[in-house]
């Protein structure tokens, strides 16, 4: 297979995890026998250093060529006093945008080797955590009208959907739980919002068509609540963009392992999809070959999952990290006892990380 890959590092430590999920793409292509050309796009603070604008159209235009674009991490205080207009974050939805990419899949997996740095209790999370929120990525109040008074004293951001909106993300809702443990839970506010009952009314309709799949509903502060006092209860949760964005970090939270979190915003398969580490760009420590790629190398593993529908060379990659974890291999964010791991000889930095996975690829 002969596919291209649009790489957009970005800021922070996003050069250097996307350079470690590079070197693992190109070990699995070795592997099986495939060829992976890449192609760099600057988007983010560092395009508005260059360009004065976080998305280039020429540089989204190399994304849209693609097969599939990998995304290391975006922003940091450098441009905290930009123009609203212009903050890195624009180039992300810019992207989504631009990509079509209207749902974004982001697994909360609790790793069995880093249950220690769960926050929660053992009796509640038991042998682990799996959840996948599939967040609507395109609509929604981030989208709607809005505007601020000229006195400044008022503001107001807008929240609708279309029903096409909502039964696209459903959907995917019911066609991931068929996959998984066939419970799909709808979040909303529909005691309060005429956009949140329009969801409920989607899902009603859509429901019968996946017979197999059990559906529920929680508004969103009970469902805020409820990941905490019971995670295990979830399997595959659909919700709204805000909703979405507030219940996800939550989630990768409570797994207690950040820098190990994938996650990809796909489309109608028609394009590429936008695969990306839930995790900030960490300025502080970019360059010093000290942050965690396995969230980034496990994005590529989803990558190649779902654009390029390799799964077999999506399971190398995650059993490649598994086995790295099951050995002991750690770097700082995930090292728990940093000393012990220190004594152990087993704390390694970024480079190294990626290496010991190319290894067991």
């Amino acid at each position: 297979m002969k596919k291209t890959i649009a790489l957009i590092p970005g800021d922070g430590i996003g050069p250097d995890v996307v350079a470690e999920a590079v070197n693992v793409l190109n070990a699995v292509g070795n592997k099986f026998g495939h060829e992976w050309t890449y192609r760099d796009v600057i988007a983010g603070g560092v395009a508005i250093d260059k360009f004065g604008n976080p998305l280039p159209k020429d540089q989204l235009d190399i994304c849209l060529k693609a097969d599939s674009v990998l995304l290391g991490a975006v922003g940091g205080p450098k441009w905290d006093d930009v123009d609203p207009s212009i903050r890195p974050e624009k180039a992300l939805l810019g992207l989504r945008g631009g990509m079509k990419v209207y749902a974004n899949l982001r697994p909360a997996v609790m790793f069995p080797q880093l249950k220690a740095a769960c926050p929660l209790k053992d009796e509640i999370v038991g042998d682990g955590l799996d959840i996948l929120i599939v967040r609507e990525l395109t609509g929604g109040i981030y989208f709607g009208d809005r505007g601020t008074a000229s006195d400044g004293r008022s503001a107001y951001d807008t929240e609708k959907y279309t029903w096409e909106e909502i039964e696209r993300i459903v959907r995917l809702g019911f066609q991931s739980a068929q996959g998984r443990k066939k419970k799909l839970c709808v979040v909303d506010k529909a005691n309060i919002l005429n956009s949140s009952r329009l969801w409920r009314k989607v899902a009603e309709t859509v429901k019968s068509e996946y017979p197999d799949v059990e559906l529920s509903y929680l508004y969103i502060d009970n469902a805020a609540m409820q990941l905490v006092r019971n995670p295990r209860q979830f399997d595959v949760i659909a919700t709204s963009n805000m909703f979405g964005d507030i219940l996800s970090d939550e989630a990768s939270q409570i797994t207690g392992s950040i820098g190990m979190l994938a996650s990809s915003s796909l489309g109608d398969g028609t394009g590429p999809g936008l695969y990306e580490p839930i995790h900030g760009s960490a300025p502080d420590i970019a360059g010093k070959n000290l942050a965690n790629p396995l969230a980034t190398i496990l994005s590529a593993a989803m990558l190649l999952r779902y654009d390029f529908k390799l799964e077999t060379e999506a399971k190398a990659i995650e059993n490649a990290v598994q086995a790295v974890l099951d050995e002991g291999w750690r770097t700082g964010d995930i090292a728990g006892d940093i000393e012990a791991v220190k004594a152990a000889g087993k704390l390694v930095g970024t480079k190294e990380m990626g290496k010991l996975v190319v290894e067991k690829i």
